[in-house]
């Protein structure tokens, strides 16, 4: 039995041996003793020893980073020459370069007998957080990424000495590993699969058996040349098949711990089995799964307009922005955003609304690449009979013209339809009003975006922190996209903690999180509300321009393939180039 879903396609099925073929299980299984024998070799390799092994993965990721981003291509049917290739940069050998660059600094430090968040300075949030800043991880992010910083919230109560002593996770105690972990990859974004990997080898201790998504076996090849140091070792394995490959893997007794990409209805049929048994099993809390499982999930991603006086250029801007939050990936993202929350009191809403219209029609035409998206925007535009069809099939749904949101808000397209509402009220009184609207009735906690102008912001003063801090998402972005905070290698990636079993919404437990912190809530991630060099006069110091993962960005292919090559090798000779590309967008 096999189910299809959004970021996770034909993974899970009820039971390890039902449809796989005797041959297959035998081949799987002599995998996975190469694992037991490589969960050895890792336990005896030391601190040095495993800086130096992910310095190998990053050369052999630099080296097939085109072979990788040119199989994405591929993949999800781009035109080569399209400024859209830069997503497949971006988002796939970029993240994973600056990922490994990010693990190697705190395994470094670890072996030199420091925390690997030794000399940052630990700020504070409300509700007695601390807050520990992760994004510029680096001086050369400082000036890449400047004007954007981030934090990881920590749990409330874990105090400033507590975080910096229990950074490290599973390095701390390197021979204490922790058997085979399944990683079930994603079949949206390239390099979520790897980085899911080496969170589960770096910060668990976990020797790996990763299992492609069918929609991305195309990367099958660059994902075995780019970990080829890992293979080598027996620390990994990659696996691609359908979903009696994932059922028999994930019931499997050699595999200690599960690791999912992929929607709650994917989840529950792992843990709990497909069909009526399976919702016996939920109700009695009996799983099927006997072993640990951590997931991402998705969910429904807010927009938070918070009103106050732009210019038409700031509304121009930023429907760009909100467009870039829905059409990134073709709409394919587990936070790609789905429902902007306006005020009904703002005088630029119409305008604003227009000008998102206009923003989300004008972005470039893709294939819709991902399967099922036809028929995910049919049932929308069956389900919303007065939406607006825009070009490139993309579905905008006006709910301040009257309507009911609610199956927007308790169900993740994966595709590209997009939808506003409205709430009352301006400043304070909108704020929370919104943030409530979000955590009451969106379905799923992994990532919230929040738009506001500076003079806004400062008015609000506390209030605007105190209703961050409300607002329960795994990722916040304030002026920017949940997205940058996947890319950023320091920051937490996962849903807001509390989830069970029994109520999974966006998953339980994070990845990425270089800097290895223990005990993480959330991370929140500020970026300019205006771009270089309107940032200037509008009173924001941010030398960034029009950000290259915008789909409206005109140089995004050569900027995300410059940041990659800056990645691959860091030099400060190589920022002039990234900045004029950046500043053709």
């Amino acid at each position: 039995m096999t189910i299809t879903t959004n970021a996770g396609a034909t993974h899970a099925t009820a039971t390890k041996e039902e449809g796989l073929a005797p041959a297959r299980a035998k081949q799987l299984d002599a995998l996975l003793d190469e694992l037991a024998e490589g969960e050895k070799a890792w336990a005896v390799m030391d601190l040095p020893a495993r800086v130096a092994l992910l310095g190998r993965v990053h050369e052999a990721v630099a080296a097939h980073a085109q072979q990788w981003v040119d199989a994405a291509v591929s993949a999800k049917k781009l035109d080569p020459a399209s400024p859209l290739v830069g997503e497949e940069w971006q988002s796939g050998p970029y993240a994973l370069l600056t990922s490994l660059a990010v693990l190697q600094h705190s395994i470094r430090a670890l072996a030199d007998g420091h925390s690997p968040i030794a000399g940052r300075r630990l700020g504070t949030a409300p509700g007695n957080r601390v807050t520990v800043p992760v994004l510029p991880a680096n001086s050369y992010e400082k000036l890449l990424f400047h004007g954007f910083h981030a934090d990881v919230w920590m749990m409330p109560g874990v105090t400033a000495q507590q975080a910096r002593d229990d950074a490290g996770l599973a390095e701390k105690h390197p021979k204490d590993t922790d058997g085979i972990g399944l990683v079930l990859g994603a079949g949206n974004i390239t390099s979520i699969a790897p980085l899911d990997v080496l969170y589960e080898l770096i910060a668990h201790g976990r020797v790996v058996l990763l299992k492609l998504n069918p929609t991305l076996d195309a990367l099958h090849e660059p994902f075995e040349a780019s970990f080829a140091p890992l293979i080598e070792l027996g620390l990994l394995r990659i696996v691609t098949g359908a979903g009696d490959v994932g059922a028999y893997l994930a019931h499997h007794d050699r595999i200690s711990h599960v690791h999912i990409t992929g929607s709650a209805a994917t989840h529950d049929v792992v843990v709990w089995g497909p069909g009526p048994e399976g919702a016996k099993r939920k109700a009695a809390g009996t799983p099927l799964l006997k072993k640990p499982i951590t997931s991402e999930l998705g969910g429904v991603a807010p927009v938070i307009i918070v009103p106050g006086t732009w210019s038409k250029a700031d509304i121009a801007f930023q429907a760009e922005h909100v467009a870039t939050m829905r059409l990134h990936n073709g709409g394919y993202n587990c936070i790609a955003g789905q429902l902007a929350i306006v005020s009904s009191d703002w005088p630029q809403k119409a305008e604003f609304i227009e000008q998102l219209k206009l923003a989300i029609a004008a972005a470039p035409s893709r294939d819709p690449w991902y399967p099922g998206s036809d028929g995910r925007v049919a049932k929308a535009a069956a389900d919303y009979p007065t939406a607006e069809k825009l070009a490139g099939g993309r579905l905008f749904v006006d709910f301040t013209e009257g309507g009911d949101p609610s199956v927007l808000e308790t169900g993740e397209c994966f595709s590209p339809v997009f939808g506003v509402i409205e709430v009352p009220g301006t400043g304070q009184a909108f704020l929370d009003t919104a943030v409530k609207t979000a955590n009451d009735d969106f379905v799923g906690t992994l990532g919230a975006n929040v738009v506001i102008d500076p003079a806004t912001r400062r008015k609000l003063g506390s209030g605007f922190e105190e209703a961050i801090a409300r607002l329960q998402y795994g990722s916040i972005a304030i002026n920017a996209w949940t997205g940058v905070v996947f890319l950023s290698a320091g920051a937490s990636w996962g849903a807001f903690p509390g989830h069970t079993l029994e109520n999974i919404s966006s998953g339980i437990g994070i990845v990425h999180n270089a800097f290895l912190l223990a005990d993480t809530e959330r991370s929140v991630l500020t970026g300019p509300f205006r771009p270089f060099p309107r940032s200037i006069a509008g009173g924001e110091f941010a030398l960034f321009p029009k950000p290259p993962w915008f789909v409206s960005a005109r140089s995004s292919k050569r900027t995300g393939e410059l940041l990659s090559g800056f990645a691959a090798k860091p030099s400060w000779l190589k920022m002039p180039g990234v900045f004029i590309s950046a500043f053709r967008a």
